[in-house]
């Protein structure tokens, strides 16, 4: 069974539903059509109010640099440039991201998740043992646990990078709703839904299996 895949085909029941860069836009109470997609953005709001930020500082980087200001040393138009440098770049990039937010960050199928803040890795459902929640700091968390045949899968991947993954703790992957353009509920019906309806389908396919297998049995001894 392939616990992991590096591309994933939109579900042809339909097109998939994108939440809106607001996340205002996603009222609490909706339901999550788990034979869907669920494509979720970063929140733009609050992309726009770090580039508003970032122009600040550079702003006030650049009265330092320029000596906007009466009697500042060269210490101190040193730092300014140095701000200038620092704050312009990042805000450079903050811009980058803004448009369309370069695409969603966190994909929930029928078939399986992906949560491009953590890898790029396509996690079935099937691999995913339970799902659960969990506060920390202060900010609720989906926590999934992998099945034993992924996590060995992903203690492979972390001894060759050396590395623990962001979100992956130990025999558990963390999935947070901060800075995402929809709310922590939206997030979690979702991906207990689709979860469901993918244990339905395992457990049918099983059934269906066993009885072609008894069918064939029964066949052979007559």
């Amino acid at each position: 069974m392939a616990m992991l895949g590096e591309s994933m085909q939109a579900h042809p029941d339909g097109p998939p539903s994108a939440v809106s860069d607001s996340p205002q836009s996603v009222a609490p109470t909706a339901r999550v059509d788990a034979s869907h997609d669920l494509e979720v953005n970063q929140c733009a709001t609050r992309l726009r109010l770090l580039v508003a930020a970032g122009f600040a500082m550079m702003l006030f980087s650049a009265s330092l640099a320029f000596d906007w200001w009466d009697s500042l040393g060269d210490y101190d138009t040193a730092v300014g440039y140095a701000g200038v440098a620092v704050f312009g770049l990042i805000t450079g990039w903050l811009i980058w991201l803004l448009p369309g937010e370069r695409g969603p960050v966190v994909i929930v199928t029928p078939y399986g998740i992906r949560d491009l803040r953590i890898g790029n890795e396509f996690l079935l459902w099937e691999s995913i043992a339970e799902i659960s929640t969990e506060d920390r700091r202060g900010h609720r968390m989906i926590v999934l646990t992998p099945t034993p045949a992924l996590q060995q899968q992903l203690s492979c991947i972390r001894g060759r990078s050396r590395a623990t993954p962001r979100g992956a703790q130990q025999d558990q992957i963390v999935i947070s709703s901060e800075g995402l353009a929809t709310d922590f509920d939206t997030l979690q019906r979702a991906c207990r839904d689709c979860h469901a309806a993918s244990d339905a389908r395992t457990a049918l396919r099983r059934d269906r299996d066993q009885g072609s297998g008894a069918q064939g049995l029964a066949v052979q001894a007559s």
